[in-house]
């Protein structure tokens, strides 16, 4: 087994919930479990996360935040060098094309303008610090500007954008995409669309699942050729953590085979593949070499999130390759 490197834990930027618990559907008695959580997350290698709202109700949505406000407060107030951070929120919606919706919920999603935009924030804005939407939703990109003026990074997705509305977006401040390639235009040899606008800007990071079913391996391949902006989330759901299986997902079921999520109509869900396992993806598909991988799951979301380096994060995990090519890590 060959020594690779020491490196901080991972930071996920898109994770939906884990052990059962949906941060979507957060109550008093769910969000109890949110410190199990978060010790959990810290035993995969996590350093800190967003948890991730997807799209519901607007009551929902101010259920779900209330809590979360509730329990970044109580981790500020109680630090624990042994549990992963809730670094803030990112929400996954409402503000998504219709066309490009994917697994969220239609009778849910809502224009996107300053009106809707503020009665989803509410009291929470400083808590909230990435939202993904679709920017062909408000051409005038007074949103956009609305969310950079308060620190709150916009992730592009889940959206029909053009190669000119994704410019003007990134104009405007726009600095990431969401879970690239999933719910957006194609790439096209006559229109680069969202995706390739996004990789010609030397500013925009592409969030990617390298779980081998929500993009195939070649296409990370080709994605990691073409742009050094890119970091790797979970997206993962409820079932992290637990066995394959069916379980509630809003009031639909999921079922969970091999890792993958999907709805009953085959919708692609979600997964319940690990960041630090998609990093041993990257590996195994010769996508990088093992160093370049870690870093797409540790350094990479901090860049992309403009994290200030804290001095009380440890180099706490240890990276190993095994004579057979796995690449694994350890606790320090």
């Amino acid at each position: 087994m060959q020594f690779i490197c020491f490196s901080q834990g991972g930071i996920d930027l898109q994770i939906n919930g884990a052990l059962g618990i949906a941060f979507n559907d957060l109550n008093s008695d769910r969000a109890s479990h949110l410190p199990e959580i978060c010790r959990f997350l810290y035993q995969q290698g996590i350093d800190g996360f967003l948890p991730t709202l997807v799209t519901a109700s607007v009551e929902q949505f101010q259920r779900s935040l209330f809590f979360l406000a509730e329990a970044i407060a109580n981790q500020n107030q109680n630090p624990d060098p042994k549990i992963a951070k809730i670094l803030g929120v990112h929400l996954e919606g409402p503000f998504l094309h219709p066309d490009k919706r994917g697994a969220h919920p239609q009778q849910h999603l809502l224009p996107l303008n300053l009106n809707t935009l503020q009665q989803v924030l509410s009291d929470h804005t400083n808590i909230i610090k990435l939202v993904t939407l679709a920017p062909e939703l408000d051409p005038s990109g007074e949103t956009i500007k609305f969310l950079c003026d308060r620190q709150i990074i916009v992730s592009l997705g889940h959206s029909t954008a053009n190669a000119e509305q994704t410019r003007e977006a990134i104009a405007q401040g726009a600095t990431m995409v969401t879970h690239a390639f999933n719910a957006m235009p194609a790439l096209h040899h006559r229109d680069v669309g969202l995706l390739g606008e996004a990789i010609l800007s030397d500013r925009v990071w592409c969030g990617l699942i390298a779980d081998g079913v929500h993009v195939s391996p070649q296409m990370v391949k080709l994605l990691y050729r073409m742009t050094n902006k890119i970091f790797l989330i979970s997206d993962a759901l409820a079932p992290l953590g637990l066995p394959d299986g069916i379980y509630p997902w809003d009031d639909r079921p999921i079922t969970v085979t091999n890792g993958t999520a999907r709805l009953p109509d085959g919708t692609l869900s979600g997964t319940t593949v690990s960041l630090l396992d998609s990093v041993n993806n990257l590996v195994k598909w010769n996508i990088c070499e093992p160093a370049q991988a870690i870093n797409l799951a540790i350094a990479a979301p901090r860049l992309a999130m403009n994290m200030q380096p804290d001095s009380t994060t440890t180099q706490r995990l240890a990276w190993y390759q095994t004579d057979s090519g796995q690449l694994i890590w350890q606790h320090r």
